[in-house]
C-alpha cells in the first residue's frame, strides 16, 4: 500500500541542512504540492459555484503537479463530466481515485455523481452501496443514496407529503406492498 501523499517522502536528516543537495529537491517537491493545493483549491471554489468550465484549467494543473492524488483525479473527473461531458475520461478518472482509497467516501461520491450526471443511475447506486462497504460511517452516502431512489407521490396530492396522514398512510402504503411483493409502479 502506498504511504499517503501528504506525508515528507524524505526522511528527516536527508532534508536536513547537512545535506544542501538533496534539501533544493525536497524544497521542490514541496512547493509543487503548495502549488497543486492552491491550483486545487480555487478549483473546487468554482466547482462549488458551479464554474465547471472555469475550474476545468485549475483541476488540470492540479492532477499535472501531483499526479498520483487521488482527490485530484476523482474531482478533475467530476468537473470532465460536468463541462465538457466527457463521461469515459471522467469515469476512468474517479475509478482510479477510488482504487488508490477504498475508504475514503467522497471519492464514491464523486464517482456516483459521475454517472448520474451522465444517466447512468443504476451504476451511481452501485457505487454508493460500495462505498458503503468501505467507507460505512459516513452519512453523505446514505443522503445521496436517498437523493437518487425514486419516491412515490404521496397518498394524497393536497396535502404536503410532510403532513403526519400522508406519512402514516404512505408507511401503510409501504408495508402493504412490500408484503405482497409489488413495487407500486
Amino acid at each position: 500500500m502506498p504511504a499517503a501523499h501528504n506525508q515528507n517522502p524524505f526522511p528527516q536528516a536527508v532534508t536536513s541542512s547537512a545535506a544542501p543537495s538533496c534539501r533544493g529537491r525536497a524544497d521542490e517537491v514541496a512547493m509543487s504540492e503548495t502549488e497543486a493545493f492552491r491550483e486545487f483549491k480555487q478549483g473546487l471554489a468554482l466547482l462549488r459555484d458551479n464554474y465547471a468550465d472555469k475550474a476545468l484549467p485549475h483541476m488540470q494543473k492540479a492532477v499535472q503537479l501531483e499526479k498520483n492524488n487521488p482527490y485530484y483525479m476523482s474531482y478533475l473527473g467530476v468537473v470532465l463530466a460536468r463541462s465538457e461531458e466527457k463521461w469515459a475520461e471522467a469515469e476512468k478518472l474517479c475509478d482510479s481515485a477510488v482504487r488508490l482509497k477504498r475508504n475514503q467516501a467522497q471519492l464514491y461520491l464523486n464517482l456516483a455523481e459521475v454517472y448520474a450526471t451522465a444517466g447512468r443511475k443504476e451504476d451511481a447506486v452501485e457505487t454508493l452501496q460500495a462505498g458503503m462497504k468501505y467507507a460505512r460511517r459516513d452519512v453523505r452516502l446514505n443522503l445521496a443514496m436517498n437523493r437518487l431512489a425514486s419516491r412515490r407521490p404521496p397518498v394524497f396530492s393536497f396535502l404536503s407529503r410532510r403532513h403526519p396522514v400522508n406519512r402514516q398512510l404512505g408507511k401503510l402504503r409501504h408495508k402493504t406492498l412490500t408484503m405482497f411483493g409489488s413495487s407500486g409502479d
